[in-house]
């Protein structure tokens, strides 16, 4: 669930209706924690959507780089998944616009809206069919 840089931290998988800020854990990346529990990372499923406080800002890689997408939405991705020692996880905005999530700046807080349905669910789904 959460990108390959983050696994020797400790995590917990996001809930709906959840308070995050986006945090530097010192290990070269960026992620989300919680507001109270700053020292655990909390975990997304792609298909998160995630409503920001304020326009999302990037870190500045190149001084002609932009530093907000100029959106408050996203929902949660994996991407370079093909590729091991690369990271994982990003956002898609509404323009279609992927920027992964070790580039958002520090200190940026959002909403979970909603997770995306899981297998249990689908399966659940199947056997009531059945029945």
């Amino acid at each position: 669930m959460c990108d390959y840089s983050l696994y020797n931290v400790k995590s917990r998988p996001a809930k709906v209706g959840e308070k995050l800020t986006t945090r530097d854990f010192g290990r070269g990346t960026r992620g989300f924690s919680a507001l109270k529990d700053r020292n655990v990372a909390v975990c997304l499923l792609p298909g998160t959507e995630l409503s920001f406080t304020n326009k999302v800002r990037r870190i500045r890689l190149f001084v002609w780089s932009k530093t907000v997408s100029h959106s408050k939405t996203a929902i949660f991705r994996k991407i370079n998944q093909d590729k091991p020692v690369a990271h994982h996880d990003a956002l898609e905005f509404p323009n279609g616009k992927l920027v992964p999530l070790t580039y958002l700046e520090e200190g940026q807080r959002a909403t979970v809206l909603q997770l995306p349905a899981t297998t249990v669910d689908a399966k659940k789904r199947k056997r009531a069919a059945r029945v």
